[in-house]
């Protein structure tokens, strides 16, 4: 079993910058993939962004290219999700998310409970 807590989540103005992390434990060796998500009232999930567990490989949702990043400290056990330039539509609650695979495609085996960020105008 993985277990994935997100933290970092807040309130910010638009223009500003944000880092969320995912904290993994368990069995994290298992772990291919690691992932973003977002979620806005009334709207679908969104990807957000993936990486390999191992660093290296990395892939955006087109309406994050160039702003966000994401990243991994495996000595840490941890993913991060560095946000800049915000703005308001980047408002969400943001999941992290940890596949036993090597696709950001999915299908996602572990989630976390989700942190809150929301963009002032």
């Amino acid at each position: 079993q993985v277990q994935l807590v997100e933290s970092g989540g807040g309130l910010v103005e638009t223009g500003g910058s944000l880092r969320l992390s995912c904290a993994a434990s368990g069995r994290t060796s298992s772990i291919g993939t690691m992932s973003w998500f977002r979620q806005a009232p009334g709207e679908e999930r969104q990807f957000v962004a993936a990486v390999l567990w191992s660093g290296g490989s990395t892939y955006y949702g087109d309406s994050v290219k160039g702003r966000f990043a994401i990243s991994t400290d495996n000595a840490k056990n941890t993913v991060y999700l560095q946000m800049n330039s915000l703005k308001p539509e980047d408002a969400a609650v943001y999941y992290c998310a940890a596949a036993l695979h090597y696709s950001w495609i999915g299908p996602y085996d572990y989630w976390g409970q989700g942190t809150q960020v929301t963009v002032s105008s």
